[in-house]
């Protein structure tokens, strides 16, 4: 017997926690701020996700990776 196994890179929630460096996400969601990111790590994020998105260019990788940092409350300057 043969398998293959296939590995993803990490969760996006993950990579932004990490980053971020806070244990978990907002509870409100977007009404509330856990943490902060600049534009450069974001697209540190998304250049390592880019493979595993549903994304051809690295524009519309970052925009995903923006939408769940604000949905985890993590603000972007």
């Amino acid at each position: 017997r043969t398998f293959d196994f296939v590995i993803k890179t990490p969760p996006t929630a993950f990579l932004l926690k990490k980053y971020a460096k806070i244990e978990k996400g907002s509870v409100k969601g977007s009404k509330e701020s856990v943490g902060t990111l600049t534009k450069e790590q974001i697209k540190e994020i998304a250049e390592i996700k880019l493979p595993d998105l549903n994304a051809y260019d690295i524009e519309a990788a970052i925009k995903i990776v923006k939408g769940t940092a604000l949905n985890m409350g993590i603000e972007i300057k």
